[in-house]
């Protein structure tokens, strides 16, 4: 579900991208847990093509469905961490990158985990879903920076190739229950993919 707010100068859109109705696979939640803080980052190399990683086969409620088995890089925010630090965190502990120049970001999206029957892990335990800002920056270094398979600040590799993709091809590559963010992401830095 989209909402449309008006800004100061601009429309903001809020995606509640809920596990979608016609997806049996992810049937509406509702939680009183919180969302997870979290920040996305759209890395666009000189092309106008976004970094997307393929994610590691897994469990939990990222699970990962044969051909949706790409995304952004993005990762969960530390208590009182600043929000660009983050996402400028989380692209080199998943990527190495470090060579990315600032270019804008977007108002906050919501999506909602959708049901698991497996162990629980914190995430789960504690939120209903994830609240995320997203940041498009432009890559300045050379592809040899791109590293997704050493583990870095004592984190797992998430993912175990890359590639550099059209925005507006992304979100047919996610799992459903982050379509709705991603085709928001894509509308909101269409202006950066040219």
């Amino acid at each position: 579900m989209r909402s449309i707010e008006p800004g100061t100068s601009r429309f903001r859109v809020r995606c509640f991208a809920s596990p979608r109705n016609d997806d049996e696979r992810y049937p509406q939640v509702t939680t009183d847990k919180p969302y997870r803080p979290n920040v996305g980052i759209a890395l666009f190399n000189a092309d106008g093509r976004v970094l997307i990683g393929h994610r590691f086969k897994g469990d939990g409620p990222e699970i990962i469905l044969p051909g949706l088995d790409w995304q952004m890089p993005q990762g969960g925010v530390d208590e009182g961490e600043n929000l660009r630090d983050a996402a400028m965190r989380e692209l080199w502990e998943e990527t190495n990158v470090v060579s990315a120049d600032y270019l804008g970001e977007t108002d906050w999206f919501t999506y909602e985990f959708p049901p698991y029957e497996g162990p629980q892990t914190h995430r789960l335990a504690k939120f209903r879903g994830q609240r995320q800002k997203w940041f498009a920056l432009r890559f300045t270094g050379k592809d040899d920076e791109i590293d997704p398979l050493t583990p870095r600040n004592g984190q797992p590799a998430e993912f175990d190739a890359w590639r550099w993709e059209h925005l507006d091809r992304v979100a047919d590559l996610v799992v459903p229950f982050r379509r709705e963010v991603y085709r928001a992401v894509a509308r909101e830095f269409a202006h950066l993919a040219s």
